[in-house]
This record gives C-alpha cells, structure tokens and sequence, in this order.
C-alpha cells in the first residue's frame, strides 16, 4: 500500500473545496467571509498550495454541504472503503423519503 503525501493531500481537498463553492454559488469572497478567512487563504486551499487547518475544513465542508467521504473520496485506496464510499454516493442522490425505506431495508436484512 503506497503513502500518500501532502502535496497529494491538499490538492484533492482544494479541488473538492473549489468545486462546491462553485456549486452553491459562491465567490471565493463569499467563502472566506462565511469561514473568517482572507481570500488569499481561500484561493491558497483551492489550489493546493497549503494544508486547510481541521476547523477551517470542517466548517467549510458545513457550510458547503461537503460530506466527508465526498470530501476524501479521490484519496482512498483501500477496496472495502471506496465500495462504501461508492454507495454512500448513491444514497446521497435518493430523496429523503427512498433513504429511509433503505434504512428499513438494512435493518431487515441485519436481522437475517
């Protein structure tokens, strides 16, 4: 299994980060005032030129909707982990009222 290194690291988050405040409309600008940031900071993650500190990337990822394994998805490797990551995608596109049938549904075949 090869290591990833931060170069890697920061690039992918700054990519995912980019693309949903494109997504919810939002100006770099924007961005930064909803995460008290400067903008240079903001365009420093987007680009992948600096690690984003814990707090600036968990409330980033609240206030754009990113879920984390949205967020981590391009830098998993492991097999078991981007099968789940892969339906967790899925269930994320279903509308609420199809997640809980699944739900249901899991539940049900847990108890088999």
């Amino acid at each position: 299994m090869s290591s990833i290194d931060k170069s890697e690291i920061y690039y992918s988050i700054g990519k995912k980060i980019r693309e949903f405040r494109i997504k919810n409309n939002l100006t770099q600008e924007q961005l930064a005032e909803g995460l008290g940031i400067s903008v240079k900071y903001v365009s420093r993650i987007e680009n992948g030129y600096g690690g984003v500190k814990l707090e600036t990337l968990i409330n980033a990822m609240n206030l754009l909707g990113l879920m984390p394994n949205v967020a981590f998805s391009e830098l998993i490797s492991n097999d078991n982990l981007k099968l789940q990551l892969f339906l967790s995608t899925k269930i994320s596109e279903l509308s609420p009222d199809k997640i809980q049938f699944l739900l249901s549904l899991i539940d049900s075949l847990k108890k088999l």
